[in-house]
């Protein structure tokens, strides 16, 4: 029976994106709430330390461990050799406290972090561009498992990797130096279908965000061409099982397939609305039903 880790982002107390959601909130507070929610690891924030030696003893101080962080590489902006220079602090960062996936999105041009602009904005590649973009990230893939991390990217609305079709193109155009996160809300809210994904590219899955999503709000949010940004405002993301995203199917074909790793809840929501802690818990609770359901065993 494969075993499967639950961590959670800080997105559920703290935004990053938009820094007035949960701006005055300590990490202290994100980590001790985290802990006693019931999880194990954290992925980064822009709270966290970022030297090695701190940013293991404020974990540890939580009995927590660190998932991954997020890196936003410019390829079609840098070479390959620029990427990897810039990606050096991140990387150390990573490998020096136990993480083995660095989750990566090309964020060039992208508009999730704009409040101004729709998501109907959101950028295309050219084919020049799509070349460039799979040569990189297959350099930048290959060096990082060399040093023992696993690249796994990011499919995000707003950005240039955004669909179904562009998951599948990257995927089918890139070896296994490329790895796959899997975001079951931001592939749904792409309109694709995770456990399509899942069956696809089992064995490229080394990372998985359970983000629920609210249709309705989805509906809303294109159909009055809203920002990301303004979509979290309105309530577009929750915990696991509190939205209309069906998890079991995908995550079932995982453990089928053997996935071990972390499943993690990232649940941009404004703390306000959403008081964290309960929704910590809520997540928690119902992502570790969803993976026994699934045939996981989960460890505590």
């Amino acid at each position: 029976m494969p075993t499967v880790t639950l961590g959670i982002n800080p997105l559920t107390w703290t935004n990053d994106d938009l820094p007035s959601l949960g701006g005055a909130t300590p990490l202290e507070t994100c980590l001790k709430e985290g802990r006693e929610a019931g999880f194990s690891g954290f992925e980064l924030g822009n709270k966290f330390p970022r030297t090695p030696d701190a940013l293991n003893q404020v974990l540890s101080a939580h009995d927590l461990v660190l998932v991954s962080g997020w890196y936003s590489a410019r390829l079609l902006e840098r070479t390959p050799e620029e990427e990897i220079e810039a990606i050096q602090d991140h990387m150390n960062l990573l490998k020096q406290c136990g993480a083995k996936v660095m989750v990566l999105c090309e964020v060039t041009h992208c508009v999730h972090g704009d409040q101004e602009r729709p998501l109907s904005q959101r950028p295309y590649l050219s084919e020049a561009d799509w070349q460039r973009l799979l040569h990189g990230l297959e350099v930048v893939g290959d060096y990082l498992k060399s040093q023992g991390i696993q690249l796994v990217y990011h499919h995000h609305l707003g950005t240039v990797i955004e669909s179904q079709a562009d998951v599948e193109r990257l995927m089918d155009n890139t070896g296994e130096g490329v790895g796959l996160l899997l975001d079951f809300g931001h592939l749904r809210g792409a309109g694709g279908d995770p456990l399509a994904i899942a069956k696809r590219y089992s064995q490229r899955i080394h990372h998985v965000h359970c983000k629920d999503l609210r249709f309705p709000v989805l509906d809303a949010v294109r159909n009055r061409d809203k920002s990301f940004l303004n979509g979290v405002l309105d309530g577009l993301f929750t915990v696991p099982g509190d939205g209309n995203v069906d998890f079991l199917p995908a995550l079932t074909h995982l453990c089928e397939q053997g996935y071990q790793g972390w499943l993690v809840v990232e649940a941009e929501q404004d703390p306000e609305v959403a008081h964290p802690l309960t929704y910590a818990r809520l997540g928690y609770r119902n992502l570790r039903q969803l993976a026994e359901q699934a045939g996981f065993d989960v460890a505590s």
